[in-house]
């Protein structure tokens, strides 16, 4: 079994970001000193290295599920969760990532182009991880001093991707099978292929690297072609794509055959055609030269054995007649490689310069575009408040049921966010939703208290029933709602200072200061004119105790002391 894999279906996942905390700080004395819940941690990512110490992507093929690592979730003390590790995958340098289409339990197709790992250290994030969500302490704010609840973490990013291996040599040995290319790599590298004399013994591309003086480069070996090969006989298109990235094409031909029908020239021609039928499906990379467009090197392979050498001379002329560049080798005696191999190199280091330039001037020549603001964003107050930040589709059934479906990037990330088993929670994301506008724009679409609406799409969707009415949940105590969202009496009752304030509520109670004055001073004007107020030097209440001049006597002395008198001066008048 062979253990060269070139493309290969895996499932990534990015970690989940850790819930926010929602803690309450305590301190002597103080029961409720304020929120001080920390975020969570944000959520690992998966990111594909070009490593060029990589050339198989077998790994993948027997654990196709990788995973990062997921946040923690935030403590009390305002303490954030730690962040996921990210999860760096190697990948051998020339992988190409692709989205992944089929049904689910089907096999997969390679769709848009995600990446293209051309370079060493090259990278690729596959799936992102999740945001961690905010604590109570960072969603407090001067008009929500206590919140009771705390976001969520958003899930990381889920899918499946399509790694395709398009290897990156210098040079491409292309030819029918059994030609001698898995022997020409042997005698000219110290690569070690499988080399035996039947048909399609190269089942895999292999890669040899070649020293010429102080020149290196590579060398491509792939499987044998035969016509129809880019209609899929053979082994068809499977390693087609491994001369993609090659800067210079090779046709090793086998001047030894004894097969009827076949010559030099006309497996040059038939080979041709199958590579000219593939180049149209291609799409090169930036920069790169087509394939039409690549040197060509003919290769005349056996010339040990006296007639194959016989017909290598007889077919050369032809050759050098179309402006190809011919050698004559024989990988078994060794005749004719070393020439072989510096002619390559030279030609390497041309194509090298000639690839370098063409991707500069690509480079310079290419016009990158950066919208103002991200797709489906709107400024409630910018220049550009015209652009919405969310979708509302009105959707029905078969059965004439139909619901409200809103979309965009903040609804559905704020739903992901919200803890349903908190009212508070619950509450504030309808404020949310409110100050965006959804539901003025449910209201503009016909949308009628009661109807149902959707959040997004999918398994992450949430249905609700709509009631613009629905009051927001607080914090409670004893029952008895405490007014705004977020505010909690025992925490206003132990600071009064912590909140200043409002230019507004100074000129009001200035203003209830001085018409309290006002009103004070009009009473007591309107008690004067009426005569109310007395001379304080008069003493007409002696049974006023706190008087200054009374005297405080008791009623029952009065009257003694008004019956003594009458009787002593009745008893005078009587002596008189």
């Amino acid at each position: 079994m062979s253990d060269f894999v070139d493309r290969v279906t895996v499932h990534v996942k990015g970690g989940d970001g850790g819930n926010g905390s929602a803690g309450i700080r305590r301190e002597k004395y103080k029961p409720l000193a304020g929120p001080n819940g920390g975020n969570g941690g944000r959520g690992g990512s998966v990111i594909f290295v070009a490593d060029p110490n990589a050339n198989s992507l077998l790994d993948y093929r027997f654990m196709p599920h990788r995973n990062a690592e997921s946040g923690t979730m935030g403590l009390g003390d305002t303490k954030d969760g730690s962040q996921g590790a990210d999860l760096r995958l190697p990948v051998p340098v020339g992988t190409v990532v692709f989205t992944a289409r089929g049904a689910e339990g089907q096999p997969k197709r390679p769709g848009e182009v995600l990446a293209d790992l051309r370079h060493a250290g090259d990278e690729f994030v596959a799936a992102a991880g999740g945001a961690g969500g905010l604590g109570n302490a960072a969603l407090a704010n001067k008009t929500r001093r206590a919140p009771g609840f705390a976001l969520l973490g958003e899930p990381g990013e889920e899918r499946d991707v399509i790694l395709e291996l398009k290897s990156i040599a210098d040079v491409a040995l292309v030819g029918f099978p059994s030609a001698g290319k898995s022997s020409l790599i042997a005698a000219m590298s110290a690569a070690k292929p499988k080399i035996a004399d039947y048909p399609f013994t190269t089942l895999v591309p292999n890669l040899g690297v070649v020293q010429a003086g102080d020149m290196r480069y590579t060398i491509a070996d792939v499987p044998g072609l035969i016509p129809g090969a880019s209609q899929g006989k053979g082994l068809g298109l499977q390693f087609l794509r491994h001369i993609e990235r090659t800067e210079i094409i090779a046709h090793v031909i086998d001047c030894a055959t004894l097969e009827p029908n076949r010559d030099p020239v006309a497996d040059y021609r038939a080979l041709e055609k199958e590579l000219a039928e593939y180049a149209d499906e291609l799409e090169l990379p930036l920069g790169a030269i087509p394939i039409p467009e690549r040197p060509r090197v003919i290769i005349l392979n056996k010339v040990d054995m006296p007639e194959a050498k016989e017909l290598a001379e007889f077919v050369k002329p032809e050759f050098e007649k179309m402006d190809l560049p011919v050698y004559i080798v024989s990988t078994a005696s060794h005749e004719g490689l070393k020439e072989l191999n510096f002619a390559l190199a030279n030609l390497v280091a041309e194509m090298r310069k000639d690839v370098a330039e063409r991707e500069a001037s690509a480079e310079e020549e290419r016009v990158i575009i950066k919208p103002l603001e991200e797709a489906g964003t709107r400024r409630r107050n910018g220049r550009n408040g015209d652009v919405q930040e969310f979708t509302i589709e009105r959707e029905q059934d078969g059965n004439g049921d139909y619901w409200y479906t809103v979309t965009g990037t903040k609804p559905e990330r704020w739903v992901v966010q919200t803890n349903f088993d908190n009212d508070e929670a619950v509450g504030y994301l309808a404020d949310r939703l409110a100050k965006l506008g959804v539901e003025d724009a449910l209201r503009k679409n016909g949308a009628k208290p009661g109807d149902e609406v959707r959040i997004g799409r999918g398994a992450r969707a949430v249905a609700f029933d709509w009631d613009p009415t629905i009051a927001a949940g607080a914090e409670m105590l004893d029952g008895a709602q405490l007014g705004t969202r977020g505010h909690d009496l025992r925490l206003e009752e132990e600071d009064t200072r912590a909140r200043r304030r409002t230019n507004s509520e100074r000129r009001r109670q200035y203003h209830e200061m001085m018409d309290a004055r006002a009103a004070v001073r009009a009473a007591m004007q309107a008690e004067r004119e009426a005569g109310h107020w007395a001379d304080p030097s008069i003493d007409d209440d002696r049974h006023d105790e706190t008087s200054l001049f009374g005297r405080g006597e008791p009623e029952e002395y009065e009257d003694d002391a008004d019956d003594s008198g009458s009787s002593r001066s009745g008893s005078q008048g009587d002596e008189a």
